[in-house]
């Protein structure tokens, strides 16, 4: 992620051209990362499921990837 793009209250600044001492333009910040993160840490969520469920039933294509999943579905619940 990155950092919360603004600050709440201006800094100080110079105008390029008049070479003057100013503010720096204020502009709306997010005052909470945590929607962002939340999507974030969802879409990392999926990839390493995604991943581990590769590993575990993995072949040439996503029907033989089902069809070992399937088989182990049956198999654990035999037991």
């Amino acid at each position: 992620m990155k950092p919360i793009s603004t600050l709440k209250k201006p800094l100080r600044s110079v105008d390029i051209n008049s070479k003057e001492s100013s503010d720096a333009a204020y502009e709306r910040s997010d005052v909470t990362v945590v929607p962002a993160a939340g999507v974030i840490g969802e879409s990392m969520l999926a990839i390493v499921l995604a991943n581990a469920m590769r590993e575990k039933f993995g072949g040439d294509s996503l029907e033989e990837m089902k069809r070992n999943f399937d088989g182990y579905s049956t198999q654990i619940r035999n037991y």
